[in-house]
């Protein structure tokens, strides 16, 4: 890794890996500092070319790689994970100033991937007999698919990345990783120890913009694409795979509800749902994004929530005690502030707005709205960043009618001290995790997936290590 972009334009240096190989590439695109809003680096934008030949070492490398058993890919990961763990304060700092968040939670966010691999090299995909009589014997078998195209989001690169290329390789594939173009640097910096730790061409990483990524998609020996991102992406994505039926895991975006019942304790629960939404600025795809408060305690709430906001430091991802920092483009930024703007104008009241650092970086205040149109774009739309709708409700069938009247169906929730109300009213949500008095929460060994325009499969537990395998029925008659 070149440390020393760090703190001047690295021009050169922050190479691809395809094969063992580090590759300068031939063109580059800039790389922004959230918190001033300056290039502070340069990476590669992957060719045509330079694509394909990550592809091609991906293939090459997969008969040798499949062929191993799966104890000994499971300690050439744990190798990987190893050097990755060694190098980890170098990588949270590169992670901090290219993705903008605070560098504890970039360390916290090197150790969520290392959880995953760890877990995922632990698991098994052992062959299930199906029948066995004296005439005949069917056995089940999961195979490896071949080359996986591994594409990531800006908001956790590291994770994402990890999320991808752990499980796919522990079930026998090879990868090709390309990260947000925003936010190449860490990613590109593990593709470097990836080919000092494990066999040559068994995990490329490329950079670039979106003509790699569609190279990626629509490449003939590329027979997976694991993509997380927008869902608007997701369906370019998967209209460039349908041509070959790739297998596809889309993880896609999320307009998460949540459901406050009458008889919750604001005071109580007021961090908690805070940090559901504000966690990473906002910039988390299963995040609250819509909030629905029984009348009852709708002002109670609101203003615990602002009583918390007032407490959290914004600022530099470098400096101590922040909570939260920039957003990580100034695309994203201007689309929250342009969603805010709107929706007062349409009549949502503002609770809160905090005081943001001066500058050019892409700070956006922590915004609490209250009573925002249901058709408001705030409402209806996915609002990836600092700002939470609030909305209060009489009737908890007619919130539940709200919480389902999206688009999406990522991750809901259901606040109440009566767990068991509140589990039976979670089961309704229209989504692919629902969860009570949290919201959300991850486990390696629990598969996290959406449902309608929030994608196709699962990630994480074994049913998204199965999502890189194909089933082969071995079906034998005995002699």
């Amino acid at each position: 890794m070149n440390t020393t972009a760090l703190n001047t334009v690295a021009e050169t240096g922050w190479d691809m890996t395809i094969g063992a190989e580090a590759v300068p590439g031939s063109r580059h695109l800039p790389v922004y500092d959230p918190v001033t809003g300056q290039v502070f680096a340069r990476a590669p934008d992957a060719t045509v070319a330079e694509t394909d030949a990550a592809i091609e070492a991906a293939a090459a490398a997969f008969p040798a790689w499949s062929a191993r058993s799966w104890d000994d890919r499971a300690a050439r990961i744990r190798s990987f994970g190893a050097a990755i763990r060694e190098d980890n304060s170098s990588l949270a700092r590169v992670l901090c100033r290219e993705q903008g968040k605070p560098l504890e939670k970039a360390i916290s966010e090197i150790g969520a991937g290392l959880a995953y691999l760890e877990a995922y090299c632990a698991m098994r995909l052992e062959p299930e007999v199906l029948k066995d009589t004296e005439k005949q014997r069917i056995e089940l078998h999961h195979r490896p698919l071949g080359v996986v195209g591994a594409i990531t989001a800006w908001n956790y690169p590291l994770l994402l990345a990890i999320w991808k290329i752990a499980p796919a390789l522990v079930a026998g594939n090879t990868v090709v990783v390309k990260p947000a173009p925003s936010t190449p640097l860490a990613t590109l910096a593990i593709g470097r120890i990836a080919a000092r730790v494990l066999p040559t061409g068994v995990v490329n990483v490329i950079s670039g913009a979106t003509g790699a990524g569609e190279r990626l998609t629509q490449h003939p020996l590329v027979r997976k694409i694991t993509f997380t991102g927008s869902s608007e992406t997701g369906k370019r994505i998967m209209a460039n795979a349908s041509p070959r039926l790739k297998r596809l895991t889309l993880e896609l975006g999320g307009n998460d509800a949540g459901i406050v019942l009458e008889d919750a304790d604001p005071k109580a629960i007021a961090a908690d749902i805070f940090w559901a939404k504000f966690s990473n600025c906002g910039q988390v795809c299963a995040a609250l994004k819509r909030l629905y408060v029984h009348r009852s305690i709708f002002e109670p709430l609101c203003a615990a929530l602002a009583e918390v906001a007032a407490q959290v430091k914004i600022g530099p991802g470098f400096s101590a005690g922040v909570q939260i920092g920039p957003m990580q483009n100034r695309a994203q930024r201007d689309r929250i502030a342009a969603t805010v703007e709107a929706s007062i104008a349409a009549g949502a009241r503002v609770i809160y707005q905090s005081e943001i650092p001066s500058g050019d970086g892409y700070f956006y205040p922590i915004t609490l709205l209250a009573d925002a149109p249901e058709d408001s774009t705030v409402v209806s739309s996915e609002t990836f960043g600092p700002v939470l709708a609030i909305l209060s409700y009489d009737d908890v069938e007619d919130a539940i009618r709200r919480a389902n009247d999206t688009e999406y169906g990522l991750g809901a929730s259901v606040w109440s001290p009566d767990t068991a109300r509140a589990t039976a009213i979670a089961q309704r949500l229209e989504c692919g995790s629902s969860w009570v008095n949290q919201h959300p929460s991850m486990d390696p060994n629990v598969p996290f997936g959406g449902i309608k325009s929030s994608g196709l499969g699962v990630e994480g537990g074994i049913r998204g290590l199965e999502e890189f395998t194909t089933i082969q029925v071995v079906n034998i008659k005995k002699q």
